[in-house]
């Protein structure tokens, strides 16, 4: 097909369906199809791609999609080919020169891949190398599935504990909550953390990265921290992912989760880290001591596996009645979700390729992003790429604070305290020259002198009074600006039956602000009072 308007071939982007045994999930949905046409792209679909993913052929027709009866004739007439899984041998022979292929891709672990892209002349963006910078959020594919595979654990490691996960006291007895430690604190950490603590267990997690112990605590979780002190690799050196451990660091890891094993219920290990296998960190013995019915689930059993039992793809069940589940699939088992946001993922993509919206794909090898995520260009294997010149998304741990010792606690509350009622006293002192500056005025009656000089004397009594209690106890109703306001209140009741129609406006308006302050200190007191009173 050709625009006429600009005269150049409408590019074509379509998707195959899946051939890895077992994958459920699609590259394209129908709504992201829609997406991809406002960018000026002709979107083409094999037929029943999308059926296990609950996407219709008549669902993508609707959508203006072009069906395609079989794979090959996909791969021929598609100048950009989306999917999800890295591509077999028999795809990989279907590439052609300049063609575009956007998938998962495990560069690292597939040199045979990307030197028959490299023959073919093909440019290959595997979406697992998106660098974790903040503008590539909405490309990060790991992120996306590793947030379903998080949430999906826990409800697998459910299915498979047989107890609850939340306490319960019922007439029949007391239940235990489940005790659940998440090892790893990235995205399908925290997803995992999150669905833990909404079911009610208690949630513990671990992490090589403290700084993250922050967001573990904020969703409810412990972080189980290590009496062990080791520099930490800036995370945008390893694109906002943990870095390798030192020996020692392991050592002490591996002696707390020893610590840990006979008490937890479920764990979920979900520690990698980029182009290697997955550290060991849940050794034979852990799983041993374990008690009968527990269950660990491991997210790395892709890359080998945290757990040194565990059996990829398999759930098994051990002697001593631990259940250790390997999948690999959890997101595909949740198809539709995730190819919602995959194919989210893959549009975002096709967004900064296109940056013209005009269907024209532009690979700009300067773009950070782009040039993270491309493996192979013009014949060439451009795999490892350079780190982003941009900071990667990773919180540099934070300067440990010094910690205060009582007598230091107590100085500094005071020194606080002290420049509080310096501010107090400063105002009040402004207030009674400018009261002082009204009683001085021509016609002011000569009782005015003699009731301003109680009225100071009184604050100061008032104020002398408040002092010498101590500043914890100090309460809306116990305060500086109460006792004071307590003063004026019965100085204005008295002023207010004078002759001068001055004197009594000031005293009406004495009663009212003092009012409001007396009144609204009983109404806070109350309120605080109410906070510790049980139901």
């Amino acid at each position: 097909m050709i625009d006429a308007k600009e005269g150049t071939a409408q590019v074509k982007i379509g998707t195959p369906k899946e051939v890895f045994e077992g994958e459920n999930r699609v590259a394209m949905t129908p709504d992201s199809a829609r997406q991809l046409q406002k960018l000026g792209y002709d979107c083409l679909i094999e037929t029943g791609a999308g059926e296990k993913a609950g996407f219709s052929d008549a669902l993508y027709e609707e959508a203006g999609v072009t069906v395609i009866k079989t794979p090959a004739a996909l791969w021929k007439e598609a100048d950009i080919v989306a999917k999800v899984r890295q591509p077999d041998g028999g795809e990989l022979k279907r590439l052609r020169e300049g063609q575009t292929l956007i998938s998962f891709f495990n560069p690292a672990a597939n040199e045979e891949g990307m030197e028959a892209a490299k023959k073919k002349g093909a440019n290959v963006i595997a979406m697992e190398m998106v660098p974790r910078i903040s503008r590539a959020q909405k490309m990060d594919a790991l992120s996306s599935m590793a947030n379903i595979a998080g949430y999906r654990a826990v409800i697998e490691a459910g299915n498979n504990f047989g107890r609850f996960f939340t306490g319960q006291v019922t007439a029949a007895g007391k239940v235990p909550p489940a005790k659940v430690l998440v090892v790893g604190a990235g995205v399908a950490g925290l997803a995992a953390i999150g669905t833990s603590t909404s079911l009610g267990a208690i949630t513990y997690a671990f992490d090589v990265r403290p700084e993250v112990a922050e967001q573990v605590e904020s969703m409810g979780a412990e972080f189980v921290f290590l009496d062990f002190e080791e520099e930490q690799q800036d995370g945008s050196a390893t694109g906002g992912y943990a870095s390798v451990s030192s020996p020692e660091f392991a050592a002490a890891q591996l002696a707390k989760f020893r610590e840990l094993a006979p008490d937890i219920d479920i764990v979920i290990t979900t520690a990698l880290i980029p182009n290697r296998e997955a550290p060991e960190l849940w050794t034979k013995d852990m799983v041993e001591s374990m008690k009968p019915g527990s269950v660990i689930v491991d997210l790395a059993a892709e890359k080998g596996g945290n757990c040194k039992l565990t059996v990829k793809d398999e759930k098994i069940v051990t002697d001593n009645g631990v259940t250790i589940i390997g999948y690999t699939d959890f997101p595909s088992r949740m198809a539709t979700q995730a190819s919602n946001l995959y194919a989210t993922n893959i549009r975002h993509m096709m967004t900064d390729l296109t940056p013209e919206k005009d269907g024209q794909i532009v690979h700009n090898m300067e773009d950070d992003v782009i040039r993270g995520a491309t493996v192979t260009y013009e014949k060439e294997i451009t795999f490892p790429p350079p780190p982003p010149k941009v900071q990667a998304i990773a919180a540099k741990p934070k300067e440990k604070a010094k910690e205060l010792t009582p007598d230091e606690k107590k100085a500094q509350e005071l020194a606080a305290f002290k420049a509080q009622t310096k501010q107090q006293v400063t105002l009040l002192a402004v207030g009674a020259a400018l009261v002082l500056g009204v009683g001085l005025i021509p016609g002011m009656p000569a009782s005015f002198m003699q009731h301003f000089i109680v009225f100071v004397l009184s604050v100061f009594i008032g104020f002398q009074v408040i002092w010498n209690v101590a500043h914890s106890l100090h309460t809306p109703l116990m305060a500086v600006t109460n006792a004071i306001s307590s003063i004026i209140i019965l100085g204005a009741l008295i002023q207010i039956g004078s002759s001068s129609l001055l004197i009594t406006l000031l005293a009406a308006l004495g009663i009212f602000m003092a009012a409001v302050n007396i009144f609204g200190g009983f109404l806070v007191t109350r309120r605080m009072l109410a906070m510790f009173q049980k139901s």
